[in-house]
C-alpha cells in the first residue's frame, strides 16, 4: 500500500467513527475483543445437524454455509470482526481449509472493496494462528 492510500483510508475510518459517535456517543465505549471468545466453537457434527441438514436438508453442506457466511461478513468489514473469527473457527472444523477460507475472502476483494478484504485475511491469518498454537 502507499503512503497516499494509507492516509485516505485513515480518513475514511476517522470519518465514519465520527458519524458513528454522533449517531450514538454510548457506542464510542463500547468493547468487541474477545467478544468472540464467549461463543466456543461447535463440533463438525452439530454444525452439519443444525446448519447444513436442518435449514435445508436438499441445500448446502456446513462447511458450503460457513464459507458462504465467510464472504458475506468479509464485505460487511471491519464491524464484523468477531463474528467472522467465530465463523472462520467453525469453518476450519467443519472441514475448511486455510486456503479455501484465504481464497474466498480473497474473492469478497471485488465486493467489499480492498481494505474489507486485507481485514479479514489479517483476521483469518490471526485464527489460523491461534489454531495452530492450540493444537501444538
Amino acid at each position: 500500500m502507499t503512503e497516499d492510500f494509507t492516509k485516505m483510508v485513515k480518513a475514511m475510518m476517522d470519518s465514519g467513527q465520527e458519524m458513528l459517535r454522533a449517531f450514538n456517543p454510548a457506542l464510542e465505549t463500547m468493547q468487541v475483543k474477545g467478544f468472540d471468545k464467549m461463543f466456543p466453537t461447535m463440533t463438525k457434527d452439530m454444525m452439519e445437524m443444525w446448519f447444513g441438514r436442518t435449514f435445508n436438508r436438499e441445500g448446502l453442506d456446513a462447511k458450503t454455509r460457513l464459507l458462504v457466511t465467510i464472504a458475506a461478513l468479509t464485505v460487511l468489514g471491519a464491524q464484523a470482526e468477531a463474528q467472522l473469527k467465530l465463523t472462520i473457527r467453525h469453518a476450519l472444523e467443519a472441514g475448511a481449509t486455510q486456503r479455501e477460507i484465504a481464497e474466498v475472502i480473497w474473492q469478497m476483494s471485488m465486493f467489499g472493496g480492498l481494505p474489507a478484504m486485507q481485514k479479514a485475511l489479517e483476521t483469518a491469518q490471526a485464527v489460523f494462528a491461534e489454531n495452530e498454537e492450540n493444537n501444538a
